[in-house]
């Protein structure tokens, strides 16, 4: 007995020094290879004709895609590439099932060539895969996909920057020889964007985009254009599809000083007569998506995102599947990723925000659900924690919406916060599933994710809420966010944090800079550093969309627009930035390019300021590889914890240890020319 009670005495001295209890303890921590190494599998896609699966998983040490038989097990897949140096992230099945088409860039330059492989093939003696042919096969050129035609399942439409940088000129591609046929050479002149075809795969229509900014979409007269429908640099006109007769474009547009919000409307090209078609019931938020029917060339369904998404079924037979799906995987959202020519195959993908998803294979005709994988399997779903919706008031009294996720197992007082803006920036977080929240939670902080003005999907009106305010009011946007919660009782003051990606790397530059008391320590991840520096740096193949760039963020050939920028940079404001800071950029980045992150080390290395700097080159925007990701996040989150006392994972595999020492760079060896 007196055994007994001295076990309690104990227990409770314990639960006393830790703060541990059954009812107010974080869950154990979770290795950030279960979040951020390679998924088992990923990325399946049904063939044409359902006789396939194919997928991605590892082989020889990097991400490839890999074919079975769709009644086979994954276990008796073959890989069909053995890409040693990159992940494959994307690739298609030709229209006739004989060919799988990937794309893939060097060291995440973007410069993507476009590769096809047969995967009935037999390797050749000596190989373990069959040929993967380079249909593309150029240096510094980026190839676009506009056009997959059932017409002629042998040939794809696509886009190359191989005379002009800048334009991409049209080409028709013959996948089983490489051979290419220049159907519409493009130039500064004509500015094309892209090309609309209908569903006889006849090109009907082109986008292009003006000195000016504005837009127009154009109908193909015997080789010549006519505008049909224009907006300014501010609207939005997007070209979804056509209608069965093919005399009628689907487009998505605000149009108007009337539209605040995106509709849908169908514009008939030849009389330009338009009608309504559809906008958010709720008259919330912007059109998200339009699904069509390959057989009956109609609608499915459209979508919209506030909160959560919800659609709105036009296809009475698919909302009756759709409804057998959701009663079958109750509590999860329905996401349908891939089907077979006749549409009575269906990979779908159901997940929510305390899981990652698994891959189902839907038989429309049997009505039959099978279970196929899941990508990240070992995530232990039980001690993830759930994503809030929440808003918030900015510094003018501007509404921000935003997502909250608190961590599990603790009351949400006084809690160290990360504030994660996203990229872009015009762009938007959804609800779901998030890697980066989830790590972070698990970790014992409250994470933040605010859809600051400019960012996309609410309205033209908080979209251009965001013009020339980088590091001013969009700021505000993520200051007032951290307050809100401070003032809830929520958060600690003293131990608010900032981590983003791209854009989300400026505002944390930003944060730190602008705004140095509000937080105890950032992660600028390929952030830019000089708003000059990175509009004269953008890559040339972005020459469509750079006088909205100088419109929504400020010209740099103008006095005023320059000294805007400048003032608007964290590098400015350099000799204000009071906090510890970890800079991460990828060497071949060629939308924010290594100089932005040179840039501020330099400056602080020159102030005797300490900043840790992590460089990976063989990436670009973000880290493709998990080796350098991992690594990465072993030194962010020790980084985050000695700053904001949150808890981190000390144990580094070999690999990952190892990486972490090539990457990290000696700061007085960085110069800037």
């Amino acid at each position: 007995m007196k055994q007994v009670k001295l076990i309690v005495r104990i227990a409770i001295v314990l639960i006393t020094i830790f703060g541990y209890s059954q009812n107010n303890a974080l869950p154990p921590i979770i290795d950030r290879a279960i979040f951020f190494d390679n998924p088992e599998i990923t990325g399946a896609q049904l063939s044409p004709d359902g006789k396939f699966i194919s997928f991605i998983k590892v082989y020889k040490g990097t991400r490839n895609i890999w074919v079975k038989k769709t009644e086979a097990a994954f276990t008796d897949a073959k890989p069909i590439t053995e890409d040693t140096l990159r992940p494959i992230r994307n690739y298609f099945w030709s229209r006739n099932g004989k060919y799988v088409l990937y794309s893939q860039d060097k060291g995440g330059d973007e410069n993507f060539n476009l590769y096809a492989v047969d995967p009935a093939e037999n390797p050749k003696k000596g190989k373990s895969v069959p040929f993967n042919k380079d249909l593309t096969n150029l240096k510094g050129v980026r190839v676009f996909i506009y056009a997959v035609p059932k017409s002629n399942p042998d040939e794809i439409f696509i886009g190359l920057n191989d005379k002009d940088k800048a334009w991409h000129d049209l080409y028709k591609l013959k996948i089983s020889t490489g051979e290419k046929t220049l159907i519409y050479q493009n130039s500064a002149k004509v500015r094309i964007t892209g090309w609309v075809f209908d569903w006889d795969d006849k090109l009907q229509l082109a986008t292009r985009s003006n000195d000016d900014g504005s837009n127009d979409i154009l109908r193909m007269t015997n080789e010549s254009f006519e505008t049909i429908y224009s907006t300014t640099p501010f609207e939005e006109a997007t070209p979804y599809g056509f209608d069965k007769s093919n005399k009628n474009i689907y487009i998505v547009t605000n149009k108007g000083s009337e539209n605040n919000l995106t509709k849908l409307i169908l514009l008939n090209t030849a009389t330009l007569t338009e009608k309504f078609i559809e906008k958010d019931p709720l008259n919330k938020v912007d059109v998200d998506d339009v699904s069509f029917s390959e057989i009956t060339k109609e609608i499915i369904y459209t979508s919209y995102i506030n909160q959560k998404n919800i659609r709105y079924w036009k296809d009475q037979a698919f909302e009756k599947d759709y409804k057998i799906i959701k009663a079958a995987l109750p509590n999860l959202e329905i996401n349908f990723t891939s089907s077979t020519t006749n549409e009575n195959l269906w990979l779908i993908n159901a997940y929510s925000d305390v899981n990652p998803g698994a891959v189902y294979l839907f038989d429309r005709q049997s009505k039959k659900i099978t279970f196929q994988y899941s990508p990240r399997p070992k995530i232990p779903t039980q001690d993830l924690a759930t994503m809030q919706p929440i808003s918030y008031k900015s510094s003018d009294g501007l509404e921000i919406p935003a997502y909250l996720t608190l961590p599990k197992g603790v009351d949400a007082k006084n809690l160290p916060l990360i504030i994660v803006p996203h990229g872009g920036p015009w762009a938007r977080d959804n609800w779901g599933y998030n890697s980066f929240a989830q790590f972070l939670a698990n970790r014992g902080y409250a994470v933040l994710m605010p859809n600051f003005r400019g960012s996309t999907g609410y309205g033209k009106e908080f979209l251009n809420a965001g013009n020339n305010e980088w590091g001013q009011k969009m700021q505000d946007d993520i200051t007032w966010g951290s307050q809100y919660l401070i003032n809830q009782g929520i958060v600690d003051s003293k131990r608010v944090g900032i981590m983003g990606v791209s854009y989300g790397g400026y505002a944390t530059l930003a944060g730190v800079a602008f705004t140095p008391d509000v937080y105890a320590a950032g992660v600028a991840i390929v952030g830019p550093s000089n708003l000059i520096t990175l509009l004269n740096s953008i890559p040339p193949y972005w020459e469509s969309i750079k006088k909205v760039f100088y419109l929504r963020m400020g010209n740099p050939e103008t006095p005023e627009g320059k000294a805007q920028l400048i003032r608007q940079s964290p590098l400015s404001a350099a000799d204000k930035i009071t906090k510890p800071l970890m800079v991460v950029q990828g060497a071949n980045d060629p939308r924010v390019n290594k100089a932005e992150s040179d840039q501020i080390v330099i400056a602080l290395r020159e102030r005797k300021f300490p900043v840790e700097y992590i460089l990976a080159p063989d990436e670009g925007h973000g880290f493709a590889r998990p080796v350098n990701n991992m690594a990465m996040l072993a030194a962010a989150e020790k980084f985050l914890a000695k700053y904001l006392n949150g808890r981190f994972q000390e144990s580094m595999t070999p690999e990952v240890e190892k990486r972490l020492k090539e990457i990290t760079v000696d700061i007085s060896k960085v110069t800037y020319e």
